[in-house]
């Protein structure tokens, strides 16, 4: 046991020794690039939740919090994404790959009592990081060239507390608080040739805010060990607010990044309480007992209205559909180690919240995963190292705009074990 924590400890240590989020192009605007709010095994499947209640004894659902009937050990997960961006544009011909590597999910998860389940992780919520520069001539006869430097950076984390209460046998409620914190940052940066002065139009943002996500799933137990679910989860409003400071200001700078004779021309301050948007969830899925399981689930998200450099950006609603499931041959099978893994696959088409110059920018998927569990694992204390795959596309090629193919791994270690348990006997 000590030694799994150690290695779970020394993981979690890497990761964020390493950490750099990386993210779309597209995570310029608004908030940045939201990261799905998944574990490995969730997002090997396609990202289906909200009607995926886990046949085994060792895994927490933070995304519908209702979902733990059957958690019975303590678990513990240290998780870590490793994300290779390829972007291709026709404007320029422009080529261009990104990796990154960071830890994606820290959580630990314990039952309270056979009706009682609770759960504590972190996340990344959103990140920033991105530099682009524009240049266009202005005039033929003395070729005065007018360039626009584009850079963002930072990123909002989120820790989570859930609870679930098993109300009856097929019937649970779940609650988890959301909190939110970071910082983010965007600056626009204007210059001439043969200028020393440069315009400069910056967003400042510090967020820390609370909003909460309310689960429910029925399960309806049939003939021959099969089983029919039903989830569904929502996400309502943020308590707390995200404070925006725009500046536009004239400079020039000296060495590095210092600005000197700098000049305010105009600077606001800014309270925005509707940054993270209300969220709804719908699933269902149907399987055979510690053999099978196949779910679907379509995710809604309100668009909102966003402060950026200056002016406001509408969100559009944004709608995502997931199909998924896993398969186990045989867990009891100790003679075959392949028949003792689980199988996970899944995709899912996404209608994003961004349109620009008049086109949508969609994303999908397909993804499949493993889980490996230790040699000595039994079905009843089972621990496990999860693998994921996420291959895809975001964006397109038309309007001179920016396509993404991604390939994204993702990799952690499950620890699930007895404790806080009281002794009968000594």
């Amino acid at each position: 046991m000590k030694r799994i924590f150690v290695l779970s400890s020394l993981v979690a240590g890497y990761f964020l020794n390493a950490q750099s989020i990386g993210n779309s192009p597209y995570g310029a605007y608004g908030i940045g690039d939201v990261k799905y709010d998944n574990t490995v095994d969730i997002n090997a499947m396609g990202g289906i939740s909200t009607a995926y209640v886990w046949d085994f004894n060792n895994s927490f659902n933070f995304k519908n919090p209702a979902a733990n009937t059957n958690l019975e050990l303590t678990s513990i997960k240290v998780e870590g994404t490793n994300e290779n961006n390829y972007y291709k544009s026709d404007f320029n011909n422009i080529n261009s790959t990104k990796h990154s590597t960071y830890l994606s999910n820290i959580s630990i998860a314990f039952p309270i009592s056979r009706k009682v389940k609770f759960g504590m992780g972190f996340q990344p919520y959103s990140s920033k990081s991105y530099n682009i520069a524009t240049r266009e001539t202005l005039t033929d006869s003395d070729a005065t060239t007018e360039v626009h430097s584009f850079h963002g950076e930072g990123s909002v984390n989120t820790i989570q507390a859930a609870l679930s209460y098993q109300i009856t046998p097929a019937f649970a409620l779940g609650l988890r608080s959301n909190f939110y914190f970071g910082k983010l940052y965007d600056i626009e940066e204007v210059a001439f040739t043969g200028a020393e002065l440069i315009s400069g139009y910056s967003n400042s943002y510090r967020v820390k805010a609370f909003n909460f996500t309310l689960g429910t799933t029925y399960q309806k137990k049939m003939a021959n060990d099969h089983k029919l679910t039903v989830g569904a989860t929502y996400t309502l409003g943020n308590s707390g607010n995200m404070k925006n400071m725009y500046t536009n200001s004239t400079y020039f700078y000296l060495l590095g990044d210092t600005k000197a004779y700098e000049t305010i021309i105009d600077q606001q301050t800014n309270y925005d309480k509707k940054f993270l948007p209300q969220e709804g969830s719908l699933g269902i899925g149907y399987g055979k007992e510690t053999k099978w399981f196949l779910g679907t689930q379509v995710d809604y998200k309100k668009g909102e209205n966003f402060n950026f450099l200056g002016t406001t950006l509408a969100y559009q609603d944004s709608y995502r559909y997931s199909i998924g499931g896993w398969y186990l041959p045989n867990f009891n099978n100790f003679r075959s180690y392949f028949s003792r893994i689980i199988y996970r696959y899944g995709a899912y088409y996404e209608k994003g919240s961004i349109q620009l110059n008049g086109t949508n920018i969609n994303k999908m998927a397909i993804t499949a995963g493993v889980s490996l569990p230790f040699q000595k694992s039994t079905i009843n204390r089972m621990s496990s190292i999860d693998l994921g795959l996420e291959v895809g596309k975001r964006g397109t090629l038309e309007n001179n705009m920016i396509r993404q193919n991604f390939v994204n791994l993702r990799i952690g270690v499950n620890f699930a074990d007895k404790w806080f348990n009281k002794k009968l006997y000594n």
